[in-house]
């Protein structure tokens, strides 16, 4: 038996097994739909905000299926809404399948997005396949630019999760986990501006944004000796002068800064990265921007979905490795603190794969992690019917989310 043939031929117990065994059905139905919509953004990787062809790929499947579409939706360009209502009527709870599919500058799909945009899509398509049986609401959202910029939190302030009960959004990995605990992030743009000379003859009538930076850099290098394990600040130069015989007038970096303590991350980073960007300016008698862009929160997850997902998971075969131990960042974490939401992981990969590499780039495009697309679009189905047959299990998603 292989796994893309398991996903229709396991026996399904507990309650709606019949309605998720037409779900699974549904997603077997649409694989090469799904998959061919997961290999097309491969092969047209697009950064943050540009998301063009993806958004329209993921919109045309989804209103295909019977899903209104609006595109663009709020204030992103690329961002994309569609919306069906149950069979039994639209009383019932409100549940969003999110896809994302931005890819990384100079690397393309080095996060496997395109497996995530693919794997909303077939959610999305197994849920309206099953509208007969619910009542309520799937929303599916189109949501850009993950890897910078925050699109969740534009769309959030966009009021686009707004009356959304559960959101749902798988990520692939190296290992399986449902639980994960991503760093509070932001990008920080810095420039230094100072005044321009001629490096030879007139060294003393310039102001030199260079030495700002790399007295930035130094600083930066010396602070991470006295920072957490919990904490990272990495950065790059972005510009750094024009030729070497001209005292350079301006220069700029990206950096981004992290922490898994919120409190620390708000109490103490952020100030201190100001503080190391505005000595490093006065050293060098240069002026300074610092603008802080793109947050990304420490996640709430929401452990009564949670136990939904593993229990999902597991009549596939899927046992919960427990918490991921490599921390990166999502925008993700900011919709867990608007709604109830989980952020399970599924491997794309047998064996181990670091993250923002080639190497996961090129596995996100294998029939391993076209397997894990058809998978995670059943799960995610699965996970939402058990909230939209069940609505007591969304009010108890609520209630932990409030601390009730």
């Amino acid at each position: 038996m292989s796994e893309l043939a398991s996903l229709t031929s396991v026996t399904l117990a507990g309650p709606f097994a019949d309605v998720k065994a037409r779900a699974a059905a549904a997603v077997e139905a649409a694989r090469d739909e799904l998959l061919d919509l997961s290999h097309r953004i491969h092969a047209n990787p697009e950064p943050a905000f540009e998301e063009r062809y993806a958004s329209a790929a993921c919109a045309e499947v989804v209103e295909r299926h019977g899903f209104a579409v609006e595109r663009p939706v709020g204030s992103l360009e690329t961002a994309v809404r569609g919306r069906i209502t149950g069979g039994k009527g639209p009383n019932g709870p409100r549940i969003a399948v999110l896809s994302e599919y931005d890819a990384l500058p100079g690397l393309g799909h080095g996060c496997g997005h395109n497996t995530m945009a693919a794997s909303g899509v077939g959610a999305a398509v197994a849920l309206a396949a099953v509208r007969d049986a619910w009542a309520g609401e799937v929303v599916f959202l189109g949501t850009p630019a993950e890897e910078r910029g925050s699109g969740k939190e534009v769309m959030l302030r966009d009021g686009l999760f707004e009356g959304v009960d559960a959101a749902l959004l798988y990520h692939p990995c190296d290992r399986n986990h449902v639980e994960c605990a991503p760093l509070a992030s932001e990008d920080v743009n810095i420039t230094f501006t100072g005044f321009a000379a001629h490096a030879a003859s007139d060294p003393t009538k310039g102001r030199n944004a260079l030495d700002a930076m790399i007295a930035l850099f130094v600083s930066v290098g010396l602070w991470r000796q006295q920072l957490p394990d919990h904490c990272r600040v990495h950065g790059i130069i972005a510009e750094g002068g024009t030729a070497a015989n001209i005292i350079p007038s301006r220069t700029t970096a990206w950096f981004m800064i992290r922490s898994a303590d919120q409190a620390f991350y708000d109490g103490v980073m952020k100030p201190r990265f100001t503080a190391l960007c505005e000595a490093a300016a006065m050293a060098a008698d240069v002026e300074v921007t610092v603008d802080y862009s793109g947050y990304a929160s420490s996640m709430k997850h929401n452990r009564t979905i949670a136990e939904l997902w593993v229990a999902n998971a597991e009549a596939y075969g899927i046992v919960d490795q427990g918490m991921d131990p490599n921390s990166g960042s999502t925008d993700m974490a900011n919709v867990s603190w608007a709604v109830p939401a989980i952020h399970p992981d599924l491997a794309i990969s047998d064996t181990p794969v670091p993250g923002h590499t080639i190497e996961f780039r090129e596995a996100a495009a294998t029939p391993r992690a076209d397997r894990t697309i058809l998978l995670a679009s059943t799960l995610v189905a699965q996970t939402a019917l058990d909230l939209l047959l069940d609505p007591e299990r969304s009010a108890a998603a609520w209630r932990e989310f409030r601390g009730e």
